[in-house]
């Protein structure tokens, strides 16, 4: 697939070159990077010719970040400490929360339907992917979440949306990652697949990464929930 990158204050957004597109993806990076973080995996992930997907990078807000001494860096929340409680700045998520919905509403006004939008995200990215993914009232295409949790998981039951209960979720993590345990990934599954959500769970000898074993699994499963259109 053939793209034309355009950079702005609010991020990054590669678009088919050819033509309108007719899906989105809206990827979320990590602590202290921005929307340019993984731009350069698009070409990796080897999309079908035919496929017309919008990739979205957003900035993150630049915050004081309390585990970093707090320091001001691009941030979706605030990180207290590194335990999963320590990681629940509920303010900050419902800020970033509110910023990712309005990236999806701007799709859908031109054109792209929720089915066909994925939200996906690496780290802090990852954890909006799945805190928003499951509160969102449309139903979405599929959640990829890289490396990381589910952010206040004891309210996934009581405020998650319906639209998306079968909703696929690819999540994927390094055995390794000492940045995010892989236990507290372990965790959101588990909270995940006993609501009823259909989580697809991938392990990699790695750290804080991505590898190409991983990849090569993204690009089989992006294109299942984003096909071509006839």
């Amino acid at each position: 697939m053939r793209t034309v990158k355009t950079e702005h204050e609010h991020g990054v957004t590669l678009a088919p070159a050819d033509g309108e597109a007719d899906a989105a993806v809206i990827w979320m990076h990590g602590l202290g990077a921005d929307g340019h973080d993984f731009v350069p995996l698009v070409p990796e992930l080897r999309l079908p010719s035919s496929s017309r997907i919008r990739f979205v990078f957003p900035h993150a807000p630049v915050r004081p970040v309390t585990v970093n001494a707090g320091h001001a860096m691009r941030a979706w929340y605030d990180i207290r400490s590194l335990t999963p409680e320590g990681r629940d700045d509920e303010e900050g998520l419902n800020a970033s929360r509110a910023r990712i919905e309005s990236l999806i509403a701007n799709e859908c006004e031109k054109g792209i339907a929720s089915q066909r939008i994925v939200l996906a995200g690496f780290s802090q990215g990852g954890a909006m992917a799945l805190y928003v993914g499951v509160r969102h009232a449309q139903t979405l295409a599929g959640i990829l979440a890289l490396s990381c949790y589910l952010p206040l998981r004891e309210r996934l039951v009581s405020e998650a949306s319906t639209a998306n209960r079968a909703t696929p979720i690819l999540m994927c993590h390094g055995t390794q990652d000492a940045v995010v345990a892989p236990a507290f990934g372990e965790l959101s599954r588990d909270a995940l697949a006993a609501a009823g959500y259909p989580v697809q769970w991938r392990t990699y000898a790695m750290g804080h990464s991505l590898c190409l074993e991983q990849i090569q699994h993204i690009s089989a499963w992006l294109p299942a929930r984003l096909p071509p259109s006839a």
